[in-house]
């Protein structure tokens, strides 16, 4: 198929969907079709010619709205490209669109945006979890081919899981984070959204790299395709036990069945203990919650966004900030308070200790064995208006998922094969070790058809 063909079938499909995946589209996307498919017919396209990418809306693209899913943004237009979108564009990428998301990030389920919520494909009535809600929906519906979306705590795991596709987070400073709407600074990534392991690797060799943007990416740009293909014969992957804990029946047999297939392609399977996993939630969420209300403090109206003129500078300030929803409010105030001078040394800084106890622990783990693996989720997506009303409930979905952002390490959630709704298996690697996890998880991609 043309890729213009295939671009005005998405188009099509896009505009038809109940699933509220997209924000935005991409006016000229047809044009861009033409002149890439130029591109593939002259033998001078990249290495990206054909694939047609959704963006997640916190991601700049320039001439598009960038609204992270708020109405404090629901009118700005991108006067640039994110690095990882101009990596993209150059290897002749076509971007359809941007995808929706919990406002701000601020959210695990998909609920939160301004703009109403992401239904996930297999089960409309269930959420495609968050926050790169848009991102998993739009590929595992068949909108997309592929997406970049961003993890903080597993944003890009989280959904991956719910929606049935192969998520990626890489290690903390591997893909430049430039023109992303940064929640927390120090816990942020872009990963890639894909059917299966092959374009991830794919996308994950076009955008890492150093980048003068960013100073917290170091290194050369790296390919990784040549690891897919890579055996595991002798990789030896520490199952944690209590990653376990807590999960639903369904979910730990599936996940146990997977590893027993990494085990028949030759992995050498062994035992770990990663008992600091009690506190990751609230260790993740104190740091978070500092980093966020810093961040958020240039919205307010002053400069860009939503604003809604009061009576002085600091009422003006207040009723612009009234368009932000309640979750990112929520999480701007208890940031505050727990920054605050008399309460810093009870909350932040011993968040920061505990954030450390747990990188340690990791990586500890991790000298006893090539990867980590467990189940992504302890349960598979839940119905929409479940948990929404409950911001501790909420909260703790993410805690298989954090202790990856709070080590700085790459992570993945790989879609295991089978019948009813999806469940994703997570593997964890050392820092700059990407090639172990994409090598694993095509293993099992390959045995498992």
């Amino acid at each position: 198929m043309k890729l213009n063909e295939k671009v005005n079938s998405y188009l099509a499909n896009i505009s038809k969907s109940k699933l509220n995946a997209f924000i935005s589209i991409n006016k000229h996307a047809e044009n861009d079709a033409e002149r890439i498919q130029k591109k593939i017919d002259a033998g001078k396209a990249g290495r990206l010619a054909g694939y047609v990418f959704s963006i997640k809306d916190n991601i700049a693209v320039s001439g598009m709205r960038l609204t992270c899913a708020s109405k404090m943004l629901e009118n700005y237009i991108s006067p640039y490209d994110a690095t990882v979108v101009k990596r993209i564009i150059a290897e002749d990428g076509l971007i359809i669109g941007k995808v929706n998301m919990d406002e701000f990030a601020c959210g695990a389920s998909g609920e939160t945006s301004y703009f109403g919520p992401t239904l996930n494909p297999h089960d409309t009535g269930r959420v495609p979890g968050g926050s790169s809600a848009g991102s998993a929906t739009s590929v595992a519906a068949g909108l997309s081919d592929v997406s970049l979306g961003s993890d903080t705590g597993g944003s890009i795991r989280c959904p991956a899981s719910f929606c049935g596709v192969f998520g990626f987070k890489p290690t903390y400073g591997t893909v430049s984070r430039y023109g992303l709407v940064d929640m927390a600074m120090s816990l942020d990534q872009i990963g890639p959204v894909t059917k299966n392991v092959s374009d991830a690797a794919l996308i994950l060799s076009v955008i890492n790299g150093s980048d003068k943007m960013d100073n917290t990416v170091t290194g050369t740009q790296q390919d990784y395709t040549k690891f897919v293909k890579q055996k595991i014969t002798g990789v030896k992957i520490g199952v944690v036990e209590e990653f376990f804990e807590g999960c639903e029946h369904a979910i730990e047999k599936n996940v146990r069945d997977g590893i027993e297939i990494l085990k028949n392609e030759g992995a050498n399977i062994v035992k770990v203990s990663v008992p600091k996993t009690a506190i990751a939630v609230p260790t993740y969420y104190l740091n978070m919650f500092a980093e966020f209300s810093s961040a958020m403090q240039k919205f307010d109206g002053l400069k860009y966004g939503f604003r809604k003129d009061g009576k002085d500078i600091n009422d003006t300030v207040a009723e612009s900030r009234s368009a932000l929803g309640e979750e990112v409010k929520r999480r701007i105030l208890l940031g505050t308070y727990i920054t605050m001078k008399e309460f810093r040394g009870k909350w932040y800084s011993t968040a920061l200790k505990a954030r450390e106890t747990i990188r340690h622990e990791m990586i500890q783990a991790l000298k006893k064995c090539d990867l980590l693996i467990g189940p992504t989720m302890p349960f598979t997506a839940f119905k929409l208006g479940e948990k929404i009303k409950d911001p501790v409930e909420m909260y703790l979905a993410d805690i298989l998922t954090v202790s990856a952002n709070l080590s700085g390490l790459p992570a993945a959630s790989i879609p295991l094969n089978v019948s009813g709704l999806p469940i994703g298996m997570q593997l964890h690697a050392n820092a700059g070790e990407e090639v172990k996890i994409l090598a694993a998880a095509a293993a099992y991609e390959g045995a498992s058809k």
